[in-house]
């Protein structure tokens, strides 16, 4: 291992080198990704609902009914909220 100025040039170019590598795949996924999004709204869906859906299934229950609470708490206090039937 080379050291230079107290780096270890072989260690470090070995963890720059894996951090490209794992970019390059982040870069692949997400272009994956997109196409999905593309072949949706192709096929009639609407993407910004497809990626709130994949937002709330992210989440678990309580994570997702807190913020539905906090969001109906916010639309009253606005005066957004629906009418009650």
């Amino acid at each position: 291992m080379t050291s230079h100025g107290g780096v270890a040039a072989d260690q470090l170019r070995a963890l720059v080198e894996r951090i490209e590598r794992l970019e390059e795949e982040k870069k692949a996924i997400s272009d994956d990704i997109s196409d999905i999004y593309s072949e949706a709204k192709g096929n009639g869906y609407d993407v910004k609902v497809i990626r709130q859906v994949v937002r709330l299934r992210k989440q678990d229950s309580n994570e997702r009914e807190e913020m539905e609470a906090l969001l109906d708490l916010y639309l009253h206090a606005l005066g957004m909220a629906p009418a009650p039937e």
